[in-house]
């Protein structure tokens, strides 16, 4: 019972929207050098929706885009995820509700091999098609790969999938990116990743 939608979904809908064009921008987290990535892809791209899955701090990422002259209007940053599994498990259910068919998943070579597989199980059972993009970076990003944490990460992919037809996690901690208020974060004092190289006044 429970894989009917999912075949029918993985079988016709999953092919149609892999065909279409991009319609939202997925940044997982890890790496500053994604959010610098996705700050230029904002520029070229302002009416495609932006969703930063765990990123930096929310200052940070509020000064790279104001940095980078980029707009903010069409960013939301949710900070719920804590793995890679968390990343689809969170943000799929708001791509979904955004009417997104087909996303563009932003991430570092290192992190290829599990979020490529993550974001065509995770994502492909909610209907939506993926194209990956990977940021240029300068260091080492945080998410480090193994066979293990790959098959874990997976497994568990796997597994939701079957509920997640059914079942929509909601994130408590979504923030629209103009919502962030630096002054109140400058109270309370924030450091950014040094690769960044951004400036805390």
């Amino acid at each position: 019972m429970f894989l009917i939608p999912l075949i029918f979904t993985y079988t016709f809908i999953l092919p149609q929207n892999a065909a279409k064009p991009i319609d939202a921008f997925l940044v997982l987290g890890g790496s500053i050098a994604r959010e610098f990535h996705v700050a230029q892809l904002a520029k070229q791209y302002p009416d495609i929706p932006i969703l930063i899955s765990k990123g930096s701090k929310d200052p940070c990422i509020l000064l790279i885009f104001e940095r980078e002259n980029a707009p903010l209007n069409n960013v939301w940053l949710e900070n719920c995820a804590d793995s890679t599994f968390g990343n689809f498990f969170y943000s799929g259910p708001i791509l979904k509700e955004w009417g997104v068919k087909k996303v563009k998943v932003i991430t570092s070579i290192t992190h290829v091999p599990r979020a490529k597989l993550l974001a065509e199980i995770m994502l492909g059972a909610q209907g939506i098609g993926v194209e990956l993009e990977l940021a240029k970076e300068k260091g080492i990003p945080g998410n480090q790969e193994s066979v293990i944490k790959t098959s874990l990460d997976v497994t568990r992919g796997l597994f939701w999938t079957l509920f997640s037809q059914f079942i929509k996690p909601k994130c408590s901690n979504i923030t629209k990116l103009v919502d962030v208020d630096i002054n109140t974060w400058r109270k309370s004092g924030f450091e950014c990743e040094y690769q960044g190289g951004i400036k805390i006044k």
